[in-house]
């Protein structure tokens, strides 16, 4: 347990914290691994055992640990959901209110999101990404349209190339700014089918598909940013 040293009286949940967090970076603790018990944890940092224990509570509570009973306190393997709630919240509490940061952070995600399904394309995943276009040119062109119903469907596409890319990390960074955009991705879908501009909205989706089946990364900057129609 050579991650263990004594520490300073400053913040010493988050010192606690930040240990344990370093020796996972540093593979000194494995996912699955057992980590020591509280006393000696309190007796290695020279510090009390209830200060152990509030750090490890919170690294349960945001999905880094996990308590079995009989057993001890383990480092989680995978993801939890619950990882994905205090990155959500840092990024809403920045002072920084910037639009055009938020747009550029989407754009970045979703560029590198169709490059991964272009470059792991296979025909069940762009059968799938077809069906779920398909659906959303039903929407689009629907006379009588129901926006949340369009922007459901064009959340299932987006859904659909995601899933192409074969990535659980990028799924959950996509999955926060999928939250973060949530309200600016709504108003174009609306702005969009309530203006009677549904086709236009549905062929920037189209392209998306064609690069995917012609495996053509050329224009793929451009292409992505067609979808968000700022103008």
């Amino acid at each position: 347990m050579g991650y263990l040293k004594k520490l300073n009286s400053t913040s010493m949940v988050q010192q606690v914290i930040d240990c344990l967090t370093q020796a996972m970076l540093n593979k000194e603790l494995r996912p699955g691994d057992k980590i020591p018990t509280e006393l000696e944890l309190a007796e290695s940092l020279g510090i009390g055992r209830s200060t152990v224990r509030e750090a490890i509570k919170i690294l349960v509570y945001i999905g880094v640990l996990e308590i079995r009973r009989a057993e001890g306190t383990f480092v989680c393997e995978g993801f939890s959901e619950s990882m994905i709630d205090p990155m959500i919240y840092g990024i809403i509490l920045c002072k920084d209110d910037d639009y055009s940061s938020l747009l550029e952070l989407r754009q970045t995600t979703e560029v590198g999101i169709l490059h991964l399904a272009i470059q792991k394309r296979d025909m069940e995943g762009l059968k799938i990404i077809k069906e779920k276009l398909a659906l959303f040119k039903e929407e689009c062109m629907r006379e009588n349209y129901d926006v949340e119903k369009a922007f459901e469907a064009d959340n299932d596409f987006h859904d659909a190339v995601m899933a192409m890319g074969h990535n659980e990390l990028m799924e959950k960074i996509n999955a926060i700014v999928r939250m973060l955009t949530y309200a600016m991705r709504k108003a174009t879908v609306a702005r969009m089918i309530e203006s009677g501009r549904g086709k236009e909205l549905y062929d920037a989706h189209e392209r998306i598909c064609q690069i995917i089946e012609d495996e053509d990364e050329s224009d793929i900057h451009n292409i992505i940013k067609e979808t968000y129609f700022l103008e």
